[in-house]
């Protein structure tokens, strides 16, 4: 998990440096490649070959391998002498806190509330969310206190009349974390608030007719909202409107660059942006995925998914790789040629993919049923228990809350509820897990949020 150069003071090799090692090695690279070799009965689709397949590896490449440490006390000692040849595995601390079953879940009250659909880390102790009913709101993990933010007024919204609530579906912080993107009252547009004090900017207006499904910054300007009426809107946020500070806070209305449609969609449902690749990626209801370029804002393709249904959650990772969260199974893409690599089977039947998320070489997938998998890219299979080698890692969220509407009302007691999970996400060091959602049927009213530390 973390990586260590170490370069000899005194003598000719490192203190790591033990020719059995490139004996370990070689073993280890016979023993992957004879697995591999083995015939199964199903042929794989996706063959991809490493580097390190060769059978003589250079001289430089040894040395390499002979001065390089994989123990955590060498990073330690490197990083307090300020040495810049360590580093470490983005996933560490979660895979090591997942593996050995240290989560543990703190349920979050949340009153009234109707279905949390999406939220985003703000700092080491406060998260925000966006719920069905149309409120933005700040909990604060030392407190244990709900902040909520206004939402924005557009210039289409008659004063006094109540909106219909269609719910804040994305929540969006700009790279630099200066600026949070949401949707605003109006669920036709959005809302920039700056950051941290979560001020109002602007409001971005005109652009669509119907909900605003998802929204994805390019950089710290530029974004880029979906919406239901399948239109993809690119906005812009001038810096000087960023900075502007004045003592009554007060935001203006901002028109977008570029309004497209998306063809050959039916409700734009989530975005993306693959900045290894500089492309925006929208999945549609109708099972296809469509590629975007971002620097000219112009559809280059779209791609039906194999029999992909209720298709709803779309993440990127670093290296380009996408994932799709459908109704049994989370579907892996090469954003090279959009193939498939690899459907990664739900573990449980019929539960539904809601939320997806990579971090590091770990994909997060929230289900419908309340319980959260994760699963081991590198390894290519969900994540092993170091306490129970036979189990795999879950985590299963508590019950929440539901509110059942009239005709639910004379069998509430013996109702079997599990909250859907809506989104997820990490915090900066991984170490912490958000978890929120609410009841899946579309008639129920209710909530769930929970904090795993």
């Amino acid at each position: 998990m973390s990586k260590t150069k170490l370069y000899p003071v005194y003598g000719q090799s490192s203190s790591c440096s033990f020719r059995q090692r490139l004996e370990e090695r070689k073993s280890k690279l016979r023993a992957f490649r004879l697995e591999q070799s083995r015939k199964t009965e199903k042929a794989e689709d996706f063959i991809m070959y490493e580097d390190s397949d060769s059978e003589e590896e250079t001289l430089m490449c040894q040395n390499e391998v002979l001065n390089t440490s994989f123990n955590f006390v060498d990073y330690v000692k490197s990083r307090e002498i300020d040495r810049k040849f360590y580093s470490v595995s983005k996933d560490y601390g979660s895979r090591h806190i997942l593996t050995h079953e240290m989560f543990k879940e703190t349920p979050i009250v949340l009153g009234n509330m109707n279905k949390v659909f999406c939220s985003q880390w703000l700092s080491d102790r406060q998260i925000v969310f966006g719920t069905k009913c149309n409120k933005l709101m700040v909990y604060d993990v030392i407190t244990h206190k709900l902040d909520q933010i206004p939402s924005l007024l557009s210039s289409r919204d008659p004063l006094g009349v109540e909106q219909q609530q269609c719910g804040i579906h994305s929540v969006q912080i700009n790279p630099s974390r200066t600026l949070l993107a949401t949707g605003a009252r109006n669920t036709c547009d959005i809302a920039v608030y700056r950051l941290p004090t979560l001020d109002p900017v602007c409001v971005g207006e005109n652009a669509h007719k119907d909900w605003v499904f998802d929204i994805c910054w390019l950089d710290d300007e530029f974004l880029v909202s979906g919406s239901r009426d399948t239109k993809m809107a690119l906005w812009r946020v001038p810096p000087d409107m960023a900075d502007r500070r004045m003592d009554i806070p007060i935001h203006c209305s901002i028109t977008a660059i570029s309004t497209k449609e998306c063809r050959n969609s039916q409700k734009v449902r989530a975005l993306t942006f693959n900045k290894s690749f500089q492309e925006i990626a929208a999945l549609s209801l109708n099972g296809y995925i469509h590629i975007w370029s971002a620097e000219t804002f112009k559809q280059k393709l779209s791609r039906k998914l194999p029999s992909a249904q209720e298709s709803v959650c779309l993440a990127v990772q670093d290296s380009g790789l996408y994932a799709i969260g459908c109704r049994s199974y989370t579907l892996l893409l090469d954003s090279r040629t959009l193939q498939p690599v690899k459907k990664v089977s739900s573990r449980y039947t019929g539960c539904g993919i809601r939320s997806a998320s990579f971090h590091g070489d770990i994909l997060t997938v929230g289900t419908g049923l309340g319980v959260l998998m994760f699963y081991d890219l590198k390894a290519g299979k969900y994540l092993d228990s170091s306490i129970n080698s036979s189990r795999t890692v879950v985590l299963k969220a508590s019950k929440g809350n539901v509110f059942p509407d009239e005709e639910f009302n004379d069998n509430a007691q013996n109702m079997k509820y599990n909250p859907a999970i809506y989104t997820h996400c990490y915090d900066s060091s991984g170490t912490r897990l958000f978890t929120a959602g609410g009841p899946l049927p579309v008639t129920l009213t209710g909530n769930y949020a929970g904090l795993w530390q």
